[in-house]
Formats: C-alpha cells, sequence, structure tokens
C-alpha cells in the first residue's frame, strides 16, 4: 500500500500442547527452517527463532497486512501437519493460545540475545516462570487457570 510506513517488532510465545517436551534437538533446526519459510511467504521479517523442547520463540518484523492470530494460526496449522507428515512427532500438537509482545527498534537487540540465550535462561527459570513474568513486565492481565495447561506425565 503506498504511503504506508510501519516499523512492527513482535516476538511470539506458544507452547507444545501440554507442554510436552516434544521438540527434539534431532530436528528443531529444521523446524525453524519451516518457520522462517512461512515468516517469510507471509512477507514478514524473521530476526529471531529459538525453541526448547516444550516451547518456541518467534521474534519477526511484521507487516501490518496479515493479523497476528492469522499468522499465529497459520504456523500452528502448518507446522503440525509438517511434523506428523516428517513423521518426526506423531501425536505433536500445539498448545491453544499464544503471547505476543510488541516492541520497540531500540529493544530488538536485546530480544535477539534472550532467544538466542533460550537455554542458558532455562537452566535458571521454567517455562512457565518466564511467561508469567513476561504477561506482568508487558502489565498483561492474565488468569492462571488459562496460562499453558501443566504438562502430563
Amino acid at each position: 500500500m503506498a504511503n504506508t510506513y510501519t516499523q512492527l517488532h513482535i516476538q511470539f510465545v506458544f507452547a507444545v500442547k501440554y507442554r510436552k517436551a516434544l521438540i527434539s534437538k534431532d530436528w528443531k533446526d529444521k523446524l525453524h527452517q519451516y518457520i522462517t519459510g512461512i515468516i517469510q511467504a507471509n512477507n514478514h521479517k524473521m530476526l529471531c527463532i529459538n525453541s526448547m523442547p516444550d516451547h518456541m520463540h518467534v521474534f519477526i518484523g511484521m507487516r501490518p497486512t496479515q493479523s497476528i492470530s492469522a499468522l499465529v494460526q497459520n504456523i500452528k496449522t502448518e507446522t503440525s501437519k509438517w511434523i506428523k507428515e516428517q513423521k518426526l512427532s506423531p501425536n505433536f500438537s500445539w498448545q491453544e493460545g499464544y503471547g505476543a509482545f510488541s516492541y520497540s527498534r531500540s529493544h530488538v537487540p536485546n530480544v535477539i540475545r534472550y532467544i538466542q540465550n533460550q537455554e542458558q535462561h532455562h537452566k535458571k527459570e521454567t517455562f512457565l516462570e518466564e511467561y508469567q513474568k513476561q504477561l506482568k513486565a508487558f502489565e498483561v492481565e492474565f488468569d492462571n487457570q488459562y496460562i499453558f495447561k501443566e504438562p502430563i506425565l
């Protein structure tokens, strides 16, 4: 659209259903590449991506031509199908819901570093603690009963 100028930096956080540790180190890089392809196919810019076995962080420069919910739904639907088709995890699915957090340009380097260092970060803090801290930092009201469901043991 002519004369439309935006600078939107959005971090998405979403979890494997029941926060099961299903994202394997053996194929997580392929998953990251697949998600990057989805982001680029929707004309957004991948800034950083990383995952832990039970959750995903995706940080993008987003164009205003698509809603956040439509993009996240597209990512979750397509990756779930791909993971099953590739026989990487036959019972794989994403948990309902997601977090989406916006950042100013000056915060971009810090957010990238934070996402790149997820492995180190989670030696000190669980995903649930991390997510609740992020919600509080962004002053997002939430009810614990609707936060990502507990893992099934």
